[in-house]
């Protein structure tokens, strides 16, 4: 009987068979990887348990924090033993501890202890780790997609060292995909892959490695012939086009380029829903954004800009969000980060919009840049230095909380723009009262 085809090799995931076996084949996180780095200096089988360091490591989903650990378990040749703590609670974490002391005490052997997930540990688990860690029973490598300064124990985080893992290029991905096609642990070369269909892999796994290997799997099973077929083994390798991929993810393949002509379409649609207060519009090119990679920092930014230029004072509270907004996707990262985005854009889009700031810093700075500034007047020059009341810095300057009304009738524009009106507020939102208050201040002025 022939032996088993590469694409039907029992149930093992293609992302577990291609695991690397060492750092050498770790996609990604260079800077993390280089001569000398603690990782390296963990994997090194010459190395000493002495100068073995605990670590963290903190990265989105799919970035290769299981992966390091394993990889330099193999490497180095300790023991590795593996904890969820999904699932894992203060007696495994004891049992764990015993046993690596007896391991080290009896045979010398060196135990690497990695948890996933030490975010869901409460703060009485991660205190049954810190005796292993300080006295170097085991050699502990957490991982983590939250932040492990509010996830972490201050005494573990003083005891580790914290490494931040970036997520994967389009290059990384694209090398790791077309590995997985011809090695051996994985396709074995008995698909081919269109580079449409390599592109749309990399684009819908947003750097992330295992969603990237579970793509292409799908989609190798789509075109994969039967395992008992008379021509299976004759037939030229099956192609994987872009459409297969789409199918085999069930998930539509967007045209965006981050780089092109569609990223600039879509965002101009996006700020143009906005203005135009097509709250569905907005959300809709906001999903497009989101589905298709964009850095939501760039989209956070797009949201605070439009805040100030198309909503301004009809209602301040938009910048607030905004603002907002754009802190929380940088606390919390994505995919949740879509949230607060979405809600931003929701409130951007429904409130009242007025554009009269943005008018009037731009009128403002074209005067200035045509030379029309001229001096300012002598009450409201700075009258502190030695000399400068001499000069009449100063004089006549009326301070506005002596008046009962808290406006002076006194002169602020030079004297070449005096009477120039630069902010001048629509009716709608809060600008309605704004511009009747800055009407009465107008007359009080004798503008």
């Amino acid at each position: 009987m022939a032996q088993a085809s590469a694409l039907f090799q029992g149930q093992t995931p293609l992302a577990v068979r291609m695991r690397p076996t060492s750092l050498d084949e770790v996609a990604g996180q260079g800077h993390l990887l280089r001569p000398g780095s603690p990782l390296v200096a963990l994997a090194d089988p010459a190395g000493t348990t002495k100068n073995a360091v605990s670590v963290i490591l903190w990265g989105p989903p799919g970035t290769g924090k299981t992966t390091l650990a394993q990889a330099i378990a193999r490497t180095s040749g300790r023991r590795f033993v593996e904890l969820s703590a999904v699932t894992a609670g203060v007696r495994d974490v004891r049992e764990v501890m015993q046993d690596a002391m007896t391991q080290r005490d009896l045979y010398g052997a060196s135990t690497i202890l990695f948890l996933d997930e030490i975010h869901r540990f409460t703060k009485a688990q991660q205190d049954a780790l810190l005796p292993g860690v300080e006295n170097g029973w085991v050699i502990l490598i957490a991982a983590t997609t939250e932040n492990p300064s509010f996830s972490v124990i201050s005494p573990l985080l003083s005891r580790s060292l914290l490494l931040t893992l970036q997520p994967l290029t389009d290059d990384d991905l694209a090398s790791l995909v077309d590995r997985a096609v011809a090695d051996p642990r994985g396709l074995a070369g008995e698909v081919t892959l269109d580079p449409a269909a390599r592109a749309a892999i990399v684009q819908l796994a947003s750097g992330d490695a295992r969603r990237a290997l579970t793509s292409l799997e799908a989609a190798a099973s789509m075109v994969a012939p039967a395992p008992d077929s008379a021509d299976a083994g004759d037939a030229p390798p099956p192609l994987i086009t872009a459409e297969v991929v789409a199918q085999a993810v069930d998930r539509a393949l967007l045209r965006y380029d981050k780089q092109g002509d569609e990223h600039y379409d879509v965002i101009s649609a996006f700020i143009k829903s906005i203005r135009g207060s097509d709250v569905d519009a907005a959300i809709h090119y906001l999903a497009r954004m989101i589905e298709a990679g964009e850095d939501p920092r760039f989209i956070a930014r797009r949201l605070v800009i439009s805040a100030s230029e198309d909503i301004g004072l009809a209602d301040p509270q938009a910048l607030v969000i905004a603002v907002a907004a754009a802190d929380a996707v940088a606390f919390i990262g994505m995919p949740e980060g879509r949230i607060p985005l979405a809600e931003a854009t929701a409130y951007l889009a429904t409130t009242a919009k007025s554009n009269a700031a943005y008018l009037a810093i731009d009128a403002a700075i074209a005067d200035v840049r045509a030379g029309g500034f001229g001096r300012v007047p002598l009450p409201l020059r700075d009258a502190h230095y030695p000399g400068a009341k001499r000069l009449g810095h100063g004089k006549g300057y009326i301070y506005p909380h002596d008046l009962e009304v808290g406006v002076a009738t006194q002169q602020y524009l030079p004297d070449e723009l005096r009477g120039r009106h630069y902010y001048e507020p629509t009716g709608r939102g809060l600008e309605r009262d704004i511009g009747a208050r800055v009407e009465k201040i107008r007359k009080i002025l004798g503008d």
